[in-house]
């Protein structure tokens, strides 16, 4: 393995405003270090977390798919966040993952956040995703999903644990704890990226945007501020800790 070069864009959104999104993100993305090979965008970063799902859906010929393709190719790196997406008669808060050769990969958020509704609105997933990507095997999921540990555990698939997410400032505690755990029970790097500002529907979001290494170090801490923030993950150090420490080996056999 190589060291992974990561980048987390923690911003505001416009509400139900694809295109001002877009343009937001084009903008901070000109900023990058070249050498740059992950770029993480927020959940449905095209909308904010609005139930207006069949009004905001995009298909596969909508606007932002070609687009995240055209910037993974201009950029040489990979790009990932959520947006509502239709598919097959449903709506899906789909995650996509979009490499420079303009290969896509999707997961689909599988815990719906039922105390906004988002059960009645979306579709379930029902299926984990592990991508390869320069040599590292990294697991996206989407923002309710990590109060799940079964779902988020590490069954020696991944090497990068990742979630993107709308979460209110309300449960800033809740998400930076369990992101840390998350981190430690699985001996993975753990990202999780979050919105500022408020939404449409008047919630609050804090940020808190987090990028931790495999025994819970906190590598960067976003706390509420915007902008672009980076890491170099050392797969040295990954390989290490995990030798040192191999608690994976004494894990129990199970299947969800």
């Amino acid at each position: 393995m190589r060291d992974l070069n990561v980048s987390l864009l923690q911003c505001p959104l416009h509400w139900e405003a694809p295109a001002a999104n877009r343009a937001y993100v084009e903008e901070m993305i000109s900023q990058l270090s070249a050498d740059t090979d992950l770029l993480i965008l927020p959940e449905m970063f095209t909308t904010g977390f609005s139930m207006r799902s069949k009004e905001n859906a995009e298909t596969s010929a909508g606007a932002t798919l070609p687009w995240l393709q055209q910037l993974a190719e201009r950029y040489d790196l990979a790009i990932t966040g959520s947006l509502a997406v239709a598919s097959d008669d449903q709506v899906y808060n789909r995650l996509l993952f979009v490499t420079p050769d303009g290969r896509v990969q999707h997961y689909d958020k599988k815990h719906l956040f039922r105390m906004s509704g988002e059960h009645l609105h979306y579709a379930a997933g029902d299926s984990r995703l592990v991508v390869q990507w320069r040599d590292w095997r990294i697991c996206p999921m989407i923002c309710y999903d990590l109060r799940f540990p079964v779902w988020s555990r590490n069954t020696g698939d991944y090497d990068l644990l990742l979630y993107v997410a709308n979460w209110p400032a309300k449960r800033q505690y809740h998400w930076r704890q369990l992101l840390i755990a998350r981190a430690i029970e699985n001996q993975a790097y753990c990202i999780g990226v979050n919105r500022i500002g408020t939404d449409g529907n008047a919630i609050a979001y804090s940020g808190d945007s987090l990028i931790l290494a495999a025994d819970g170090e906190m590598l960067v801490d976003c706390a509420d501020a915007e902008g672009l923030f980076s890491s170099r993950l050392s797969a040295s150090a990954l390989q290490r800790y995990r030798s040192k420490f191999p608690c994976h080996e004494d894990a129990d056999n199970f299947s969800l």
